[in-house]
């Protein structure tokens, strides 16, 4: 019954997702670590894609913690919560970044399966956490892959001539 509740949500996660990793995997490991997705701070997709899966994973804690019953509200500093999970993850290696979100997705998702009703606060974690976030970095993120393959060809053409 949920999950027919929430079926345009997931999908609108699944697919705002695949978009997200079709982007990712069109670059090498090294251009996922080249910084200019975002300036001030310098962002590369490894950080993009660890601030996501960080978020994704948050949003399996508090799922959890309203199946529970522990469940306090969502009344967070977002701004303190992203740079704490920036510090969190740091320079991690792209490969832990690349499992962490994957992984943060699958438990979210799980989690959000075992929900027992629709509520007010799991749709502010489902927008927070999936296709709604996901929909604010995928702009930036076309550009800045477009960006990095656009270097490759040209360091391709320089190569070759």
């Amino acid at each position: 019954m949920l999950d027919r509740l929430y079926a345009a949500d997931l999908e609108a996660e699944r697919n705002a997702w695949y978009e997200l990793l079709e982007l990712v995997r069109a670059l090498t490991p090294e251009e996922c670590l080249v910084a200019g997705y975002y300036r001030d701070p310098d962002w590369s997709v490894r950080d993009v894609l660890g601030h996501l899966g960080t978020w994704l994973a948050e949003g399996e804690v508090q799922f959890e913690r309203m199946i529970a019953g522990t469940y306090e509200g969502h009344d967070i500093d977002i701004d303190v919560m992203n740079a704490s999970f920036l510090a969190a993850f740091g320079e991690q290696p792209w490969d832990v970044c690349w499992i962490q979100a994957n992984a943060g997705r699958t438990r979210m998702l799980q989690a959000w399966g075992d929900l027992h009703e629709p509520t007010d606060e799991a749709a502010w974690w489902i927008r927070k956490s999936g296709a709604e976030h996901y929909s604010e970095h995928l702009p930036r993120l076309r550009e800045w892959v477009a960006e990095l393959a656009e270097r490759r060809h040209e360091q391709a053409r320089a190569t070759a001539t």
